[in-house]
């Protein structure tokens, strides 16, 4: 599913935001019911380049891969979700998976439906991690389709492109936190969100300062080539941070393949095992598997001596509000003693 959403972000955007034609008519729309724009009203945020405006909250959203619909649950936005995709690659996150049962499903992979099914939600809202669910030849409505329909489109950290994936920070989360949380009306509950967890980061950050960084291998399995994780991107922020130091860092890339000579040379101390069930519809390798092969390939590092791995479930390694959830997660693995008190 990470190759799936991570080469699909080589399409991008075709539309320039919405046109002034829909958010006029809109507008229009408002003014004939005699509606008052709500307090704060219009919003207007930049999203991969382009300007989305929202004269009142959206009411009928959408969701693609679930990172997206974590992050809404996360603002406490359960009632404005109308629709979502299947997730069954990992667990929940806490108390989530109640609300998920309360959502109607509307497409049974990670993935939108396709385009009829996807136009007919109605929806004033979609919400989505990367460019796949919008891609015309696999049969699905594009970004330009649903703004004409009034469905604007925000991808969660602007990952419109493969450039834009590398540029990502963590800090992008924080953005989408509050451009949602402008988006919906509810700015105080973004930023109380923000601060949260900006606080969590923090706390790790004291807890690693002055530990020896652990070197650390990001993969996802394979036997040569690896599927590994590079010195960009999101995935090697999340190391740094919880004081670890990617050994692939020098590989200017997020998601890709390296060569099982670089990763037996590369001499991890511990592994990033990227954790999820199924890949469109079918089983794949599980954590422990892709582990041992990493082992196998690197088999005289410490990582393989002590056979120690952490299994990150994947939904983790996309924007939304789980990543930053993780970073405490991955700081407790790499230095446990830092957590002991």
């Amino acid at each position: 599913m990470r190759r799936l959403l991570v080469l699909a972000t080589a399409l991008t955007l075709t539309a320039c935001g919405q046109t002034p034609a829909v958010q006029e008519a809109a507008r229009e729309a408002v003014q004939e019911n005699g509606q008052a724009a709500p307090a704060g009203f219009p919003v207007t945020v930049e999203n991969c380049g382009r300007e989305l405006t929202f004269d009142r909250p959206p009411s009928k959203v959408v969701t693609g891969y679930h990172p997206a619909l974590e992050t809404l649950l996360a603002l406490g936005l359960d009632d404005r979700i109308a629709g979502r995709t299947f997730f069954g690659e990992s667990a929940f996150l806490p108390g989530q998976k109640e609300q998920y049962d309360k959502i109607p499903q509307i497409s049974e992979t990670i993935m939108l439906p396709q385009k009829e099914v996807m136009l007919s939600q109605g929806a004033d809202f979609v919400l989505d991690n990367a460019m796949a669910s919008f891609d015309a030849a696999g049969g699905y409505a594009t970004v330009e389709e649903l703004d004409a329909a009034g469905s604007p489109v925000y991808i969660l950290g602007g990952w419109c492109s493969p450039e834009e994936v590398l540029r990502f920070t963590l800090d992008d989360t924080f953005t989408d936190l509050r451009n949602l949380g402008r988006i919906f009306g509810v700015p105080d509950r973004a930023e109380k969100l923000v601060t949260e967890l900006q606080g969590r980061l923090a706390d790790v950050k004291k807890r690693v300062e002055g530990r020896t960084p652990v070197k650390v291998l990001a993969t996802d399995g394979g036997k040569g080539p690896v599927n590994a994780y590079g010195g960009a991107g999101v995935t090697n922020q999340m190391i740094t941070m919880a004081g670890g130091v990617n050994v692939l860092a020098g590989v200017k890339a997020d998601y890709t393949e390296v060569s099982a000579e670089e990763v037996s040379a590369s001499q991890p101390e511990a592994l990033l095992v990227s954790d999820y069930a199924t890949l469109r519809g079918e089983d794949t390798p599980s954590s422990p598997a892709k582990a041992e092969e990493a082992f196998a390939i690197a088999r005289n590092s410490p990582a393989a001596k002590d056979k120690r791995y952490l299994a990150l479930p994947v939904a983790a390694q996309h924007p939304g509000y789980r990543n930053l959830l993780a970073v405490t997660d991955l700081a407790r693995f790499l230095h446990p003693d830092a957590f002991a008190q």
